[in-house]
């Protein structure tokens, strides 16, 4: 019967690659999808992995329609609610909780110049987003407005009205905190210069340049700077209601620098719907480097062909994966989520293969036909977003692998949240060590492992004196916790309990790492601290409890304090029930400590069925699949994680729950949706559950998986949302939870399903 299923399934593969090539891939990714309702994404512009992203700049207004950026905690440089536009911002971080970079504003104008952004916006109508392109129309002006880019550089189109047009460049505003900046005019049509960024969730940090090269197609009949003036004490500077506080310099052709500086372009005698190109090179080493990007990037001025190139690098990447059946909303969602996971990490290097080094002034220099990554947002990405690069972009996650093991080498550490050659020690942990664990385990090697688990051993032992990620590693250590009153540096507060756990799954990999490598010792060790959580579980609450520094127990204490994300000892941004499940690495230890499988599955249900599970929240996003380690209970992965797919993601500007975490949300998506998750960071493991497609097809490759194709699809003799049977390769498989060899082996996996628990 099986065999004839299996043939029966093959004949269907021709019917839905039929339905599948009738339609672009591309259609099925909206770019609005979280940009609203603290989604963080933005519908701009750009290719795979690039550096270079276009971003439509909406969270500041007019004096009519203020908002701002500081009003409220804008973290993205666009919010769909928002409908005035004051610009194109450029290298914007994806779904990220705080506001940085999103700099080097293009902005076009009708008309006199206005430098003043509470001036010179503009409503705007009729926008449009695709992979690599976005357009939008401004009313005030009458100006269609289109941006497309290539991995370093952008391109932009205004379409303007007959009469007089203007292109500004605004170096003072943008998401960062910074607005110090340089500027040179280099001729007629082109300028270049140095915008300051920093200060990420405006913790004191060191700033860092970004270098851009500026071109427009036409050359201009006037061009100038712009200074925002500074007043004296009771002294207010002149000003208009037209120009605000900004003077022009319209006669200056010297280099300027300062704070709130611009340069604007000034077309005289336009056509109706004469176009203005504006090509945009950045780069974190130099202007010189910035314009060799764009030279190597863009050959002339050809908006539509670069369009072409970046909707073929997006259509390749997304074709990786082919999901058949499921609707049209699930189909949007799906790779509209796999369109966010392929965002960060971005590309650092320049076409030339130099980068800003990690922590210094230097310049490195990576080998030929190789990539240095930035914007790894680990605390987040080393949950899921990894995992799908390993599986889908080996060669991406190797060159990812092999940039964190130099960043090691050139600053002593391992990144945690690491942003274009700075640490931010955003949240906690150590979570370089699960993503390179997990790397090294499912087969991808070519890197220096031994420098790797140097800078890992490292940081898992210094004292917290010189231990640049674990500064309250000194307690846990000789107590196997941490105590309240025991401070990191990432400016959490007293969230001891959070930092632990952290440690405790990395210690966990490290340990298996170790016992990989034959250090036996130093795998009993790490194992041993890895349990440290025990310290931690009070029987009283059923739950994790902070520790006072003597050992006692905190309190008064409430398990549920910390929901919406108030301010509950030890624990950041959640509640006691957000971080009581998360030991992914022993959940039959925890389950003991609650009494038994039995227990512990009712107070996880407990969890769901109250209220108290949080799906924006990474520390608990892997517990639906927390189930399936006991026998007989796996039905309620099933339908819970069908259930958190269809409340929680959908083709909506608000359709993901909360920060999509640099892809992190998107990618716990895109696993549920094919119906298998990684569940334990650092494990090479995947727990199944049943997929929302009839038929996915995973393009592997075989110099790294063995084979080229990974196959995965529902029993078309069977239905329900419950899983009855599973095949692997042709052969019943028994439990839920498959390795990644045994997944590439079998290399076709067969739910059989049922409507029976």
């Amino acid at each position: 019967m099986l065999l004839y299923r299996l043939f029966f399934t093959s004949a269907l593969a021709l019917f839905f690659s039929a339905e599948t090539i009738a339609q672009d891939v591309l259609d099925y990714v909206n770019p609005f999808i979280g940009t609203s309702d603290y989604g963080a994404t933005n519908p701009g512009a750009l290719v795979p992995n690039g550096m270079m992203s276009v971003s439509p700049f909406n969270v500041m207004g007019s004096e009519l329609n203020r908002f701002d950026k500081d009003s409220r905690w804008w973290s993205a440089p666009y919010d769909f609610t928002n409908r005035y536009f004051t610009g194109f911002s450029h290298v914007n971080l994806s779904g990220v909780g705080c506001p940085e970079l999103a700099s080097v504003l293009t902005v076009p104008t009708a008309g006199e110049v206005v430098p003043d952004y509470a001036l010179y916006g503009s409503e705007y109508d009729s926008e449009t987003a695709s992979p690599g392109y976005y357009s939008l129309n401004l009313l005030r002006y009458g100006i269609k407005a289109e941006v497309t880019a290539t991995r370093r550089t952008s391109i932009e189109r205004y379409s303007f009205p007959e009469g007089r047009g203007n292109v500004l460049v605004n170096l003072g505003e943008g998401l960062t905190n910074e607005s110090g900046a340089y500027l040179r005019k280099v001729s007629d049509t082109e300028i270049e210069g140095m915008k300051l960024l920093g200060t990420f969730c405006y913790n004191p940090q060191k700033v860092f340049p970004i270098y851009f090269v500026i071109r427009v197609s036409k050359v201009p009949s006037e061009t100038g700077f712009w200074k925002k003036q500074r007043t004296m004490k009771g002294i207010e500077a002149d000003w208009t209601p037209d120009n605000g506080k900004y003077k022009l310099y319209t006669e200056y052709g010297r280099d300027m620098a300062g704070d709130d500086i611009g340069y604007y372009f000034s077309f005289d005698g336009l056509h109706e719907g004469e176009t203005v190109e504006v090509q945009v090179g950045v780069s974190f080493v130099s202007t010189r480097n910035a314009r060799e990007n764009l030279e190597a990037e863009q050959s002339g001025f050809d908006f539509d062909s670069v369009r072409l190139a970046a909707e073929a690098a997006w259509r390749e990447d997304l074709s990786k994966i082919k999901v058949y059946g499921g609707t049209w909303e699930q189909k949007r969602v799906f790779y509209t989520a796999l369109y966010h996971s392929l965002i960060h990490p971005n590309v650092l290097n320049d076409v030339n293969g130099e980068y800003p080094l990690m922590e210094s002034s230097g310049t490195g220099r990576v080998e030929d036909g190789r990539d240095r990554y930035t914007v790894f947002s680990l605390w987040d990405t080393y949950r899921n977003v990894h995992q799908l690069l390993t599986l889908v972009f080996p060669h991406r996650q190797l060159d990812m692998v092999r940039s964190m093991v130099s960043i090691a080498r050139e600053w002593g550490w391992m990144p945690r949240w690491e942003l274009y050659g700075r640490e931010t020690f955003t949240m906690e942990g150590d979570p370089a060590i699960p993503v390179i664990t997990d790397t090294w385990l499912k087969g991808l090697r070519d890197f220096d492992v031994q420098a790797a688990y140097r800078a890992m051993r490292r940081s898992a032992l210094a004292p917290g004196s010189e231990n640049a990620l674990r500064r309250d590693i000194d307690p846990y250590l000789e107590k196997g916790y941490i105590p309240l009153g025991v401070y990191a540096q990432d400016l959490a507060g007293d969230v001891s309990v959070s930092h632990a756990l952290e440690y405790y799954v990395a210690d966990h990999a490290l340990s298996v790492l170790a016992d990989s490598l034959g250090y036996k010792d130093d795998a009993r060790m790490f194992m041993e601290h890895s349990l440290g959580y025990k310290n931690y579980y009070c029987p009283e609450y059923g739950t994790l409890r902070p520790l006072n520094p003597d050992g006692t127990f905190y309190g008064p204490f409430d398990p549920g304090q910390g929901a919406d994300f108030e301010t509950a000892p030890g624990f950041h941004e959640g509640s006691a029930w957000n971080y009581t499940f998360y030991v992914p690495h022993d959940i039959r230890g925890l389950a003991k400590l609650m009494g038994g499988p039995r227990k512990f599955v009712e107070k996880l249900q407990m969890v769901f069925d109250t209220g108290l599970y949080d799906p924006a929240n990474e520390p608990d996003i892997a517990y639906p699949y927390l189930f399936s380690y006991f026998k007989g209970e796996e039905w309620r992965t099933q339908e819970l994680v069908a259930a958190i797919v269809s409340e929680h993601y959908s083709d909506t500007p608000g359709g993901i729950p909360g920060n999509d975490d640099t892809g992190a949300m998107s990618a716990w998506a895109v696993f549920s949706m094919m119906g298998l998750y990684p569940d334990c960071p650092g494990s090479p493991y995947y727990v199944l559950t049943t997929p929302v497609f009839d038929r996915i097809e995973i393009t592997l490759d075989p110099d790294f998986h063995g084979r080229d194709c990974l196959i995965i699809e529902k029993d078309p003799g069977t239905s329900g949302k419950y899983i009855d049977a599973v095949y692997s390769g042709g052969k019943r498989f028994k439990g839920f939870r498959i390795s990644h060899k045994e997944l590439l082996e079998g290399g076709h996996v067969v739910f059989g399903l049922t409507d029976e628990k």
